[in-house]
Order: structure tokens, then sequence, then C-alpha cells
């Protein structure tokens, strides 16, 4: 099982803004953890993020506290993926930066903060929860530490969540009120921690188990009951569309089940990079989602509706859109194969590839997996069923 994306990330943004050595250990051997680990190494004048959205905007944050004039960029794509709230919200605390190119997205020229204007900021809470975790992680190195109201309705807060008690863990405390995040300036401490197994990587093989046409179970090592990834209700969306989950043995093993109902409504608010394994799933063994929280697809390393309504059109289902909602109507014959495109995203590629159960399936850019699993392909050869 690969090691968690979003806790390694999180912890070498707090390793690089802490003053005491803090060890991690099981980092994730992806590519855009590996980016942002090389990044914080060097200090270089132009930081090339390539497509890793989660290291632009830590790595943003982190500039504007501790950088030294640098440029950061990234690919083609990450130059469309706005960047804007966070950049209003470190401008307003006294950094400067300038959109190199486009207002409000990438390449940014940054200059740290020398003098901290304001320790309160108010922020829409359905923006990424990428901007908000990078804001409380730089709070505590802060002249005057930091107030943030979310003043919306708050989406994937368990990344929020998991954000804070990383921080915890190296004894950064915080306060949260109603609305309102509080830190106060304080230090990040010497300490240890060993990454997760990642659950959105646990997500494919539940899709792997729910597509399945032979009987048996998998066991998914190092995955916790009581984890801070939001990603773990993959458990609770699988159930009804045929998976059970047992822990046992430091790990997960799961099973089939009957499907009990072809209905299914799902709020993806917590979890959308879910939706893409799940929307696969329900198209193929004829569940007809209604969905909501699915708003922030639009801005990820492709537009994942747009992507999804392709991709899934070429198993016969139908993805519509109804403004803050959608609906998918599932197929009702399979074709004996389908070549999937990945637009740039992998997570096209893996939640499509355990097809292989009922079709010959190729994918355009196998490739695409090393952003966040590089060990996709053979951990599926080693169940017999890739290659």
């Amino acid at each position: 099982m690969a090691s968690s994306k979003s806790e390694s990330n999180r912890l070498l943004l707090i390793q690089a803004l802490a003053n005491e050595a803090v060890e991690i250990s099981n980092l994730s051997t992806a590519r855009d953890t590996q980016t942002m680990r090389g990044l914080l190494s060097e200090k270089s004048a132009v930081w090339d993020v390539k497509d890793a959205g989660t290291t632009m905007r830590f790595l943003t944050a982190y500039l504007a506290t501790k950088g030294e004039d640098q440029t950061i960029t990234g690919t083609d794509r990450m130059k469309q993926r706005p960047i804007a709230p966070l950049v209003e919200a470190l401008r307003t605390m006294g950094a400067k930066i300038q959109y190199l190119e486009a207002d409000g997205f990438p390449p940014l020229k940054i200059s740290r903060i020398e003098k901290q204007l304001t320790n309160t900021l108010a922020i829409p809470g359905n923006i990424s929860s990428q901007y908000i975790s990078a804001l409380l992680m730089i709070a505590p190195c802060l002249p005057s530490g930091l107030q943030i109201e979310l003043t919306s309705e708050i989406f994937s807060r368990p990344y929020i969540d998991m954000t804070l008690k990383l921080m915890e863990q190296f004894h950064v405390g915080h306060t949260w009120a109603g609305n309102t995040v509080s830190i106060e300036p304080q230090s990040y401490t010497a300490g240890s921690c060993k990454v997760e197994s990642d659950w959105s990587g646990a997500s494919y093989w539940y899709s792997f188990m729910a597509l399945n046409q032979e009987k048996g179970h998998l066991f998914l090592p190092n995955l916790k009951a009581y984890s801070t990834q939001g990603d773990q209700q993959i458990m609770t969306l699988m159930k009804p569309l045929g998976v059970i989950t047992q822990f046992v043995n430091g790990g997960v093993r799961i099973t089939q089940k009957k499907i009990e109902s072809f209905e299914q409504e799902i709020d993806f608010r917590d979890c959308p990079d879910l939706a893409q394994t799940v929307m696969v799933v329900a198209a193929v063994k004829g569940i007809r989602l209604t969905m909501t929280g699915l708003e922030s697809l639009r801005i990820k390393e492709t537009d994942r509706i747009k992507a999804m309504r392709s991709e899934l059109a070429k198993l016969g289902a139908l993805l519509s859109d109804y403004g803050n909602a959608w609906t998918l109507e599932p197929s009702s014959a399979l074709p004996q194969e389908i070549e999937i495109s990945t637009y740039e995203d992998h997570r096209m590629a893996m939640a499509f590839a355990p097809l292989c159960h009922l079709m010959d399936v190729t994918i355009e850019d196998p490739l695409v997996v090393n952003k966040s699993y590089p060990e996709f392909w053979e951990e599926m050869r080693k169940v017999g069923r890739w290659g």
C-alpha cells in the first residue's frame, strides 16, 4: 500500500517550518511529495512544482514566511488552477506577491512578510481546504499568530482536521470556536511521525473488489480505523456498492457483499477525490447515483466533471449536471473493451483500471499514476489483473 500523500506533504511543511528536528518515516513515494521534498531542500531562484497542486499551495505560504524572493511555477495546467484566495490572504498579512502571467494564477514572485499587518483573516470555507491548511501551518511562525474566520459552509473539513492534528503532534495548539480557528505564536517541537497508508489509494482496491467476478478478499496493510484521512469514508461509501470492511492485523480485510439498493445519494463534500472511483463502480453495477459536493472537481488536475462525463459515456453511462447536484445513470450494456483517456490526471487512470475484471482496458497514459501512487501497476500485477 502507498503511504498517504496528504499526510506526507503536511509533515514536510511542518518539518521545514520547525526550528527543531522533525523526523518523518514511511514518506510517500508520490511524485508530488518527492517534488516538494526536493524544493524544500534547495535554494534556487525558481521553484517548479510541476503538476502538484498541494505543493503549489503549501509552498506559496511557506515562501511568504521563509522565502528569499523566489518565483514559483508549474505546468501549463497548473497555470490554469486558481490561487487568488491564498495570495490575497498572504498579501493582507504583508507578503509581496506578483502574478507573473494571468492575475489569480501561477506563476508567482513572492517576497516574504517582513512586518505582519494583521492576524485576522476571513475566508470562505467552501474553497479548497489546501488554502486553509497552508495558512494554518504557517500561523504559529507568524509574529502575531493567526485567526481565520470561515465565512461559509466548510468543504473538505477532514483535511483541515488532519492538518490541525498533525500540528498537535509537534505541540502546536489551536482553538476552534464557532467558525473561527485561532493559533497563537509558538514553535513546532522536535518529534517523529510515521505516515499512514493512503486511504485514497485504498479506494481503488475497494473498487477492484467491488468489480471482482470471483470470490475472495484483499488485505490492505497499515490502514487505521481512527485515521486523520477524510478518504477513509470509502468504507462507508462502498458498503452499499457491495464491499464490506473488517479491521484485522493492523490493516483492513475487504470482501464482497450483496447490493441491497440500486439507488444511492452521496454527498462528496468531505471526500471529493473519491468521486471518480465510486462513479465507475456505480456505472457498471447498475446503481443510479444522485450526488452533491463535486464543485471542487472542476479545478483539479483536469476538469474532472467534464472528463468523467466523456469517459463514462464510453461505458454507456450518463453523468448529468444540475448546478449544485449531479446524477449518474448507469450503463445498460457494457462494451467488451475500452480505451480510457487520462487528461493528465492520475485519478482517471486508477478509477477506471479495475474495469479489467469486466473487459479489456487500455489506459492512455499509465505513467500518470506516478503523481500519487507509483507502485499502482506493479501491485495490480501482483494480484494478477494487469500487464
